[in-house]
């Protein structure tokens, strides 16, 4: 038999940060959110699943020059137009597979649930035994999310269109 532990995180030491750029010349939008709870799954002596729950009422942005535009387009962020938080107050990842390239490189299945659309995705992560650390760079075409605002297919004035990527820059502590 295989021993499983469950592995909560610590959520205010983990974060997530986010990017969107534009997508004919550089710059963008950048902020962060905060995992609401998650946990990883041990088996024996490897990681071998996990899931995590994001609030998404704690996105921020952080990249404009005073605080009330952070303010104004963390509120974009939250209508219709990108997450509707008032309906989807959670995104959720699942791990569902994980395939060890050595020690510390691994390769993740997972399902990612926005909008209450779940959708496979995969990326490579690495993990810190030694400060307990999972972390990962990764990017998601928002519009499978049904997160169209901006997008290149829907809007096509060049200065106006926002990268249908969504750049996720995450590390989780235990």
């Amino acid at each position: 038999t295989s021993a499983q532990q469950k592995l909560d995180i610590n959520v205010q030491k983990s974060q997530i940060k986010w990017s969107c750029d534009y997508a004919f010349y550089f710059n963008g939008h950048y902020g962060e959110v905060s995992f609401k709870d998650g946990y990883f799954i041990k088996t024996i002596d490897k990681i071998t699943g996990g899931s995590f729950t994001i609030d998404l009422n704690t996105i921020i942005t952080q990249d404009m020059d005073t605080e009330k535009a952070n303010n104004g387009l963390t509120e974009h962020l939250k209508n219709e137009d990108f997450f509707y938080v008032k309906m989807y107050p959670t995104a959720k990842l699942d791990i569902i597979n994980i395939q060890y390239q050595n020690s510390k490189q691994i390769r993740v299945d997972a399902n990612l649930t926005i909008k209450g659309i779940t959708k496979p995705i995969t990326f490579q992560a690495e993990l810190n035994y030694e400060k307990e650390t999972f972390f990962t760079k990764f990017k998601i075409d928002r519009t499978e999310w049904n997160i169209n605002y901006g997008s290149k297919s829907t809007d096509q004035i060049k200065n106006s269109v926002i990268s249908d990527a969504i750049g996720f820059e995450v590390l989780i502590s235990l």
